[in-house]
C-alpha cells in the first residue's frame, strides 16, 4: 500500500515547524517519554491509525517497555501492568479522542481529579498536549492512507 500524497505536514514546512514547537513542549512538559507513547499508541489504537500503531509500538519497544505492557495497552482496565497514575493517562487519552462518542462532559470531573492528583499542572499540560498531537497525526495519517512502517524525519 502506497499513501495517496506525502505528509500534508511535509508539504507545507511552517506545519512541520508548528509540530515541532508542539513536540520540544511536550518534552519539557515532565512526562516520561514511555508515558507519552502509551497514551499515543492508546489513542491512535482507537482512531485506526495503523501507521501510528506500528510507530508508537516500535518506539516502546526501542524504549525497552515489556511484551505485556505494549500488547494490553488497547484492554488496559483489565491488565495489571499499568500504575494508577498510566491508568488516569490512559482514561483521559480515550476521553479525549472519543470526543464524538460523549453525552455528558468529555472529561468528567472525577477523571479530572485523577490526573490532576497524578500530575501536576506542567506534567497534566504535557499529557494533554501529546494526546491532542496524536489525534492530529491520527488524522493526516488515515486521511492520506500512511500505511504502517513509515518513518518522519
Amino acid at each position: 500500500m502506497q499513501a495517496r500524497m506525502k505528509n500534508p505536514a511535509y508539504v507545507l514546512p511552517a506545519a512541520t515547524k508548528g509540530i515541532g514547537g508542539f513536540i520540544q513542549a511536550i518534552n519539557e512538559g515532565g512526562i516520561s517519554h514511555e508515558l507519552q507513547e502509551l497514551v499515543a499508541l492508546r489513542a491512535s489504537q482507537i482512531n485506526g491509525c495503523s501507521a501510528c500503531v506500528q510507530a508508537h509500538v516500535h518506539n516502546l519497544t526501542k524504549a525497552g517497555e515489556t511484551t505485556e505492557r505494549i500488547a494490553t495497552v488497547a484492554a488496559w482496565r483489565e491488565a495489571p501492568f499499568f500504575t494508577d497514575a498510566e491508568r488516569a493517562a490512559l482514561e483521559l487519552a480515550e476521553r479525549v479522542t472519543r470526543l464524538a462518542d460523549r453525552s455528558a462532559d468529555s472529561v468528567p470531573d472525577a477523571l479530572w481529579d485523577e490526573v490532576a492528583d497524578a500530575f501536576d499542572e506542567k506534567q497534566l499540560s504535557a499529557l494533554i498536549l501529546v494526546i491532542g498531537l496524536t489525534n492530529l497525526f491520527n488524522r493526516l495519517n488515515t486521511t492520506i492512507r500512511e500505511p504502517a512502517g513509515t518513518t518522519w524525519g
